[in-house]
């Protein structure tokens, strides 16, 4: 009861201090109103899908310190310039990491990473489409994927991540050391693919079959 006080505080402070801001920029602004309304609302108002969710930037920290952050940045952490909603990431602004965990054990996989590098928010959603060492087809969603129905927003230093899940017979497999990766926009068109360098403890990587995740705040296989 006493952290819930605390946090309810940080909140009610940061709520203040973001209506006296507007108060000072025009108070009743329409524009104005609308940004404080939010990441949801505007991005109703945009024609954005109904389900959001947001990658805050930097690392996941929580309490009433990343409360008191959200409450400041407001609807502009999470919108284009001009109060305009999101758009849609491109490569360009994001720095995409693959990371090899678990060799050769249960849960083998390749962990994606993508970085907001930009000055503004951007938005991914459903699955990344990969390539294994940039080769053959693309590969498929799997069927334990849970999400991918929503777009995900990133402010600039936002983090979401994807796996790879790789599964190895001991025969007939192939090696790789790197992958191809290319985004979707809403309606599963891929943008132009690009290169991607494993890195890890080792780095190559061996698979008969293998699958990916969708993209989530949450980073996969935790352990």
């Amino acid at each position: 009861m006493r952290t819930s006080r605390i946090r309810a505080t940080v909140l009610a402070t940061a709520t203040a201090a973001l209506a006296l801001s507007l108060t000072a920029c025009g108070g009743a602004d329409n524009g104005a109103k609308n940004d404080a309304a939010g990441v949801g609302q505007s991005q109703s108002a945009s024609g954005g899908d109904a389900g959001t969710t947001q990658a805050n930037s930097g690392t996941d920290a929580k309490g009433a310190k990343d409360a008191t952050r959200s409450a400041s940045a407001g609807a502009g952490a999470s919108a284009g310039k001009g109060g305009q909603a999101a758009g849609q990431c491109v490569g360009d602004e994001l720095l995409v990491t693959a990371e090899h965990r678990f060799a050769g054990q249960q849960g083998d996989h390749l962990l994606i990473t993508a970085v907001n590098k930009g000055n503004k928010s951007c938005w991914v959603t459903s699955y990344p489409s990969v390539k294994l060492n940039g080769e053959g087809a693309t590969l498929p969603l799997s069927k334990k994927a849970e999400g991918g129905g929503q777009r995900i927003t990133l402010r600039p230093e936002g983090k979401v991540y994807s796996a790879v899940n790789l599964f190895d017979y001991g025969k007939d497999d192939r090696r790789g050391t790197g992958l191809s990766l290319a985004l979707r926009d809403k309606n599963g068109h891929e943008q132009p693919a690009y290169s991607v360098d494993v890195k890890g403890d080792k780095a190559e990587y061996a698979w008969n079959e293998a699958d990916v995740l969708n993209w989530n705040t949450k980073k996969p296989y935790d352990f």
